[in-house]
């Protein structure tokens, strides 16, 4: 049995002991993103945009990881549409921020691992820069929606009098207590995933400026801040869509 079967299968049982039937449920919408992901990979590798393939799989991504893991219609339907337009939003940011740094391709770092081969594949490597940038962005994101739209409805089940100023003001407060967490979260796996390489260029003796101008910690980089903007304004997004039920709910009583 190999190492990532085993740890699968702990994984499988610890959630289901722990979150029971939902547990179980969010397992499978796990496997069943990384069977999204196979086949993206795949339909881009026949030549197929990497951007709609990309638009295509998050929008199923994040309705599998939504709707699978959360019982609550009105909840899930306001986190995804607020990550749906947080994405739409991100993309008109990420395709220019993309080209002008110009981080596609492999960095010197990692060519020479793979010098072997043949690099002339017949992809556009700004697009799959594109399209990883998108794909980086929304485990966060959705995570963020979905956090923000059940703390708000658990507090208007509790207050169903709460006014949409108070509304706005707990979303305000829980958002803070997410970003600084997600954060963290997207900062220590940046640095996590890249120490090898970091203590390998400091092994060299590099300056300080070389990490800098790094293109595996320049694109790293683009991503986390991609990603914490992309935070910020879906709380935004999600906070306001859920004082819109407040408002819609004073217009049935009057």
């Amino acid at each position: 049995m190999s190492s990532i079967l085993l740890l699968t299968i702990i994984l499988a049982v610890l959630m289901t002991l722990v979150g029971g039937k939902k547990g179980l449920i969010s397992f499978f919408s796990v496997l069943l993103n990384f069977v999204i992901l196979f086949v993206a990979v795949i339909l881009i590798s026949v030549g197929i945009s990497p951007i709609g393939v990309t638009i295509f799989a998050g929008l199923a991504l994040v309705a599998t990881t939504i709707y699978m893991g959360n019982d609550e219609e009105k909840t899930t339907n306001v986190a995804f549409i607020a990550t749906v337009i947080s994405i739409g939003v991100l993309l008109l940011m990420i395709i220019p921020f993309d080209k002008f740094a110009a981080i596609q391709g492999f960095s010197p770092e990692q060519s020479e691992e793979i010098e072997a081969f043949n690099l002339l594949i017949g992809i556009n490597f700004e697009s799959i820069t594109i399209s990883v940038t998108i794909l980086s962005t929304l485990g966060a994101i959705a995570e963020a929606a979905i956090a923000v739209a059940s703390g708000l409805d658990e507090l208007m089940e509790q207050n169903p009098n709460m006014t949409l100023a108070q509304l706005y003001e707990s979303g305000r407060n829980i958002g803070f207590q997410i970003m600084g967490m997600t954060f963290n979260t997207l900062f220590f796996g940046m640095f996590g995933g890249d120490l090898a390489l970091f203590i390998l260029i400091a092994k060299m003796h590099a300056k300080f400026g070389y990490y800098l101008n790094s293109k595996i910690f320049v694109s790293e980089s683009i991503e986390v801040l991609f990603s914490s903007i992309a935070i910020i304004f879906v709380i935004v997004m999600t906070t306001y869509l859920m004082g819109r039920r407040i408002k819609n709910k004073e217009l049935i009583q009057k």
